[in-house]
């Protein structure tokens, strides 16, 4: 047998909502494991290439494992043939990345450097399992959200493949709800992932998702069995159609801001210090993720429903920039301009306007109460680390489905909407959340049921349980790195 290190290649999506977990997974097999060493291998995204890059430098420079972790970064790529879909867009970019992946890899093998045992990509990237399978060892995907939306595009998949149906046209009825295996209520069409009703288009690309994922030798899931327990097991009553093993090895979180290749350290600073003067638990977090964003009209609402909730609130905003007027995101004037007359004024003595959050400082700040978030799963899985209730306000991707567990299945969130949608294209919601549902919903956050602030402490305690020595995690992570080395033998 040679003595080369087994490696693990690992790759993930492009973009810092999917890089920072996956390089949190890699150094979390890598300290339970001597053995083993990995590689990451970077695609960037023209638009993103000095985030990545600045993020890839830092963790490059302060490893705590200079011999075993190994990031290959590749320039960015652009196809001027690719569709106008931003998620066909990546799976062109990882199709484009494909021969030089295998390059590299196979030049490492060449050089003496590695011996791959095993591929771990992102659920956007299961092409890669072509070269996976060239060098004879398996696919494993990384997938980054939780089980649950693991499990209805599966069940999505498996409708249309088996039962042959036309998914697009029945998931687009609104009297219409889906009985998913593992969810307690029935999915109601308003939160199933709009992609899926995508009759041109996506629908073909998520389902063609799904049959990739039941090709992987498994699936680690960012989650945890004591979260969706009832999904998970549902897994293992699906034997029959040929799901891959699943790892629930959750939460795997980037809780160090320069970790995630953080932004100004004065600007955390005002923030933080801001946050300082407040008492416990009176101020409500708006935070819609780094995409969220509103135009002017429903900007004016949220403003209206804050200032009438009485409630102090530090607000992350971002603008849709106008057409015929083009601006920075930043734009304070912009701001002042989408905002009602008088709000800044009337609200200076109990909130901030921000335009980017620091937001694990924030969710950790004992003054923060409560969170009114987008629901992607990376601030879900924090907000619930810090024990923060939240009222959900989804803005596309499976983030609908995401606040249906959340109030529905788990009972840990309120809710302000499950089924808002935005268009990216035309720069506005499918609907205007009216400031009476925003005053509504900040007070029911602000005020949550006893019941449902037990059960977000209770998972909070739970999901810090798993990561431990004989969590249910730690135990899942280790079964993983036991297959992966029945892969060397």
């Amino acid at each position: 047998m040679s003595n080369t290190r087994a490696e693990l290649v690992f790759v993930p999506a492009p973009g810092m909502g999917h890089i920072p977990s996956t390089v949190e997974l890699a150094k979390l097999i890598l300290r339970r494991n001597d053995d083993i060493s990995v590689s990451i291998h970077i695609i960037d995204l023209p638009n993103h290439s000095s985030k990545i890059k600045s993020y890839v430098d830092f963790q490059s420079r302060d490893s705590p494992f200079p011999t075993r972790l190994t990031f290959v970064t590749y320039p960015p790529l652009y196809d001027p043939s690719d569709p106008c879909s931003s998620l066909d867009s990546i799976f062109s970019l990882i199709r484009l990345h494909r021969p030089h992946v295998k390059q590299a890899v196979e030049g490492r093998i060449r050089a003496g450097l590695a011996r791959p045992v095993g591929f771990v990509v992102d659920m956007f990237c299961t092409g890669m399992q072509d070269i996976a399978n060239d060098l004879h060892v398996p696919t494993y995907v990384f997938y980054t959200s939780g089980a649950g939306s693991l499990m209805f595009i599966l069940y999505a998949q498996w409708l249309v493949d088996h039962d042959g149906v036309d998914i697009a046209t029945e998931f687009s009825d609104p009297g219409f709800s889906a009985v998913v295996p593992g969810f307690n209520n029935r999915v109601p069409s308003k939160v199933i992932p709009p992609g899926f009703k995508d009759k041109n288009f996506m629908c073909e690309v998520l389902l063609n998702l799904g049959r990739n994922l039941r090709k992987m030798k498994g699936i680690l899931v960012n989650s945890y069995i004591e979260l969706e327990s009832s999904v998970i097991h549902a897994f293992l009553e699906c034997n029959g159609q040929k799901i891959p093993r699943i790892y629930p090895v959750g939460p795997t979180l980037v809780l160090d801001d320069k970790s995630r290749g953080g932004s100004d350290d004065m600007e955390k600073k005002t923030v933080v210090e801001w946050l300082d003067g407040q008492p416990k638990s009176s101020v409500v977090f708006l935070c819609f993720g780094s995409g969220g964003s509103f135009d002017e009209e429903q900007v004016k609402e949220i403003a209206n429903g804050l200032d009438r909730s009485g409630y102090r609130f530090l607000w992350a905003l971002r603008l849709f920039l106008q057409k015929e007027k083009p601006r920075a995101s930043n734009d304070k004037e912009a701001f002042l301009e989408a905002l009602p007359e008088g709000f800044i004024d009337r609200t200076a003595h109990k909130g901030k306007i921000i335009g980017w959050a620091p937001q694990v400082e924030v969710l950790a700040h004992p003054a923060v109460g409560g969170f009114v978030s987008h629901c992607g799963w990376n601030s879900t899985l924090e907000s619930l680390w810090f024990g923060v209730p939240m009222a959900t306000w989804p803005m596309g991707a499976e983030q609908q489905l995401n606040a249906f567990q959340l109030v529905n299945e788990l009972e840990i969130s309120t809710e302000i909407r499950m089924d808002y949608n935005v268009d990216w294209g035309a720069g506005k919601g499918n609907f205007v959340v009216t400031a009476e549902e925003v005053e509504d919903g900040v007070k029911k956050l602000m005020g949550m049921d006893k019941k449902i602030k037990e059960n977000v402490k209770k998972m909070s305690e739970e999901g810090r349980k798993a990561l431990e020595e004989g969590g249910s995690s730690y135990c899942s992570l280790g079964d993983f790195i036991g297959d992966v080395i029945s892969n060397v033998l």
